[in-house]
């Protein structure tokens, strides 16, 4: 390997991590703001999100920028096509972020407790999961990415379930139609961010082991594990 390719790479890894460390505060922040609805917080969440659109944009030209000069090959392609592919998950990680904190202005006066404290608990689930697909990246640890990957399904069922609850309250409080559909959303944009944590840890596995496990079924996944 070159020293101008390991340069580069080492440039790419730092700008990767500058992104994830930034995504993950924002949406940390969002989760907090379902326990206070603050309209300053999703101003300043979008205002930062158009840094995370920069980001994106500045990793991409980077990758593609090594994949010209130095023809990469076998683990060093791995590592760049995985980059390329997490710094757009990350970027709409950060959009979702953004979108929460705007639902959560229009939950003043949400009574606690219920389908409100169900989504809390499934945002702490879900920025668990991003947080440790994020350290799988850092740690090049493919068993915790596996591990991430098999907690989706648990997301998945807690978003039904809130909307399930949600369903049923507004048909019989619709006065509470608006507000439910606000909570509604915000439980959808949770939910995809476990998704896009999933996708970032397929991606490690594959930076890891070169082994593509999209679309395998979470007992598939552990077999191949």
């Amino acid at each position: 390997m070159s020293v101008h390719l390991i340069h580069d790479l080492e440039t790419l890894h730092r700008d990767l991590l500058s992104m994830c460390a930034t995504v993950e505060e924002m949406v940390g922040r969002a989760v907090e703001g379902l326990s206070g609805p603050d309209q300053d917080l999703a101003e300043e969440l979008r205002r930062r999100d158009d840094e995370i659109d920069r980001w994106d944009v500045r990793i991409e030209e980077e990758c593609l920028k090594i994949l010209a000069l130095h023809q990469p090959v076998a683990t060093d392609l791995r590592r760049i096509t995985a980059v390329l592919k997490i710094s757009g998950e990350l970027e709409r990680v950060a959009d979702l972020g953004v979108h929460i904190a705007e639902r959560a202005c229009s939950l003043v006066g949400w009574p606690e407790g219920g389908a409100l404290e169900r989504l809390k608990q499934m945002a702490r689930m879900a920025l668990d999961m991003l947080h440790r697909s994020i350290d799988s990246y850092v740690e090049l640890d493919s068993q915790q990415a596996r591990s991430v990957c098999g907690e989706d399904d648990a997301v998945d069922r807690m978003n039904r379930e809130i909307i399930e609850e949600l369903i049923v309250l507004m048909r019989q409080s619709p006065d509470l139609v608006e507000a439910a559909m606000h909570l509604f959303s915000a439980s959808r944009h949770v939910e995809r961010i476990a998704d896009h944590a999933t996708n970032i840890s397929e991606d490690v596995v594959y930076l890891v082991e070169g082994e593509i496990i999209r679309h395998r079924s979470q007992h598939e996944v552990a077999a191949s594990g």
